[in-house]
């Protein structure tokens, strides 16, 4: 059986609203085809989003000490509660279908995680899963936050990996479960390259999910797995 092919784009820092609307156009091309998905890495400006579990109280910031951040605030579809999204972080968002052989969202959450854990595990940190608990990991604190959403089994939002991350802007919110977090920076002493940590996540990612990678560079050209390899 043919492959299904993903699409992986590198987008840079965009900003939060720009970044849903796009996952909304593609996933209802996804809806629509069924021929094609999509794996979007980006970078956010500092943004609160509030998932559907999300209660008052969950941002600790009055709307002044927000203007003076220069935090903006989503309330979002997604899992979850509330996470914080910002410059250090990469945040993948993959629009995939999940019909008919993966349509389980337990199994597609554990997967993300397994993503997640195998790139951090590529720079020698050892990142794990916690019973009851969605996200990764370490000793340290929490590394990587998950949310999704799932429409006629396409799947929206996704992933937030701290890699050089001011974690400062955590204080601000009771994140999750409230737990500490972590960074990559901060566990491995020194700045990580975010553009190498999106290819062992983009990597990992079609491994896992067992699709065609497809990459489209800055001029809009796409280009094969192989060429970038």
């Amino acid at each position: 059986m043919q492959k299904r092919v993903i699409e992986v784009r590198r987008l840079g820092r965009v900003d939060y609203g720009r970044a849903l609307e796009l996952q909304l156009e593609l996933r209802k091309k996804v809806i629509d085809e069924r021929e094609r998905d999509y794996l979007l890495l980006l970078e956010h400006p500092h943004t609160f989003t509030l998932g559907r579990r999300s209660r008052d109280g969950g941002v600790l910031a009055t709307a002044e000490m927000l203007r003076s951040l220069g935090v903006d605030v989503f309330e979002t579809d997604r899992g979850g509660k509330v996470t914080y999204h910002g410059i250090g972080q990469i945040v993948g968002y993959p629009i995939i279908s999940l019909s008919p052989h993966r349509e389980d969202v337990h199994k597609y959450v554990r997967d993300l995680e397994d993503v997640l854990i195998r790139t951090l595990a590529d720079y020698a940190i050892d990142a794990f899963r916690i019973e009851g608990l969605t996200g990764v990991h370490t000793t340290e604190g929490k590394i990587a936050a998950i949310g999704v959403h799932i429409k006629r089994w396409v799947t929206t939002h996704g992933f937030a990996l701290n890699v050089n991350t001011d974690l400062s802007y955590f204080n601000w919110i009771i994140a999750c479960e409230g737990e500490p977090v972590t960074s990559m920076e901060r566990l491995l002493g020194r700045d990580i390259s975010l553009a190498e940590v999106e290819e062992r996540l983009a990597y990992h990612f079609a491994e896992i999910f067992q699709l065609e990678r497809s990459d489209e560079n800055s001029s809009g050209v796409q280009l094969t797995a192989d060429a970038v390899a």
